[in-house]
């Protein structure tokens, strides 16, 4: 059965000045020590440390608000827009004048999941997921956008992508064999099948899908559903259902607010995602 944590339901922990975690995803609510994920709440005029162990490899998007992250290798000021890897070994800090919400995880020990890790290929990353190509699904409204690939991020440690269901579009069943995969409700509610058992979700929920359970959405609200999947490792198996069409994508030749996307693309399935060089 899938973990399925909401945002009002996960008690906030303080732990500094104007800082606040909600800790979802961790070795004693999954039962498995492969990464740890929380909501961070900075209130106006908070400072927090973001600091990398050097075995670590850290991610996070902004749900909310706006900030900045600074350290030796400068200072970039985020928004909703981004996604950001942080490296191994990194000493940064964020600061806010506004509030933020943040998304964040953390892989301890991420070698683990990479026979060729090398840490001195790896570097701060910032993706601006508005300007990364869309792709539309071959055979409904949904599209995708990648958020951390191999070629983004220089690891096969994690991958993740952002998806869009309009309101009626749905996936097909389907599992996923060696990786760990959970997702983040961004925006709009569905109905989520796991092992033929609905379950409803909503945007604060954070769902984690242990090996092997078949899945699915529905879009069955009236809102788009938006959310964004990550996997660990980045390499794994995806199997469809019987019968099932897999899931094919298309470049749509811009991004998500119609303008030229940053890079390019090439049409493929769910299935060799993980397998493309190119993403």
């Amino acid at each position: 059965m899938p973990v399925i944590f909401n945002e009002d339901e996960v008690p906030k922990e303080h732990i500094s000045e104007g800082v606040s975690v909600q800790r979802l995803i961790t070795p004693e609510s999954v039962k498995s020590d492969y990464l740890y994920t929380e909501r961070l709440h900075l209130e106006p005029n908070a400072v927090s440390d973001f600091s990398v162990d050097s075995d670590s490899l850290v991610w996070f998007h902004v749900i909310s608000g706006s900030l900045l992250l600074y350290g030796e290798f400068g200072e970039k000021e985020l928004s909703g827009d981004y996604f950001v890897l942080l490296p191994p070994s990194l000493e940064a800090r964020v600061s806010t004048t506004e509030g933020a919400l943040l998304f964040k995880a953390t892989v301890p020990q991420a070698y683990r999941f990479d026979q060729n890790w090398r840490t001195s290929e790896m570097g701060i990353r910032f993706v601006d997921w508005t300007k990364e190509p869309v792709l539309n699904s071959e055979y409904d409204e949904r599209r995708r956008i990648y958020m951390l690939t191999p070629q983004l991020s220089g690891t096969k440690v994690a991958k993740g992508e952002m998806i869009i269901y309009p309101p009626g579009t749905k996936a097909a069943n389907h599992h996923h064999e060696g990786a760990e995969h959970f997702q983040v409700i961004l925006t709009g509610n569905a109905t989520f099948y796991v092992d033929n058992v609905p379950h409803s979700v909503r945007a604060g929920d954070t769902i984690y899908i242990y090996d092997n359970e078949q899945h699915y959405f529905i879009n069955d609200g009236k809102e788009e559903l938006s959310f964004i999947e990550y996997f660990v490792p980045g390499v794994y198996k995806t199997v469809w259902a019987e019968g099932a069409n897999i899931c094919t994508w298309s470049p749509s030749g811009l991004n998500i607010k119609g303008g030229m996307p940053s890079r390019e693309v090439k049409a493929h399935s769910s299935a060799e995602a993980h397998t493309i060089k190119e993403l």
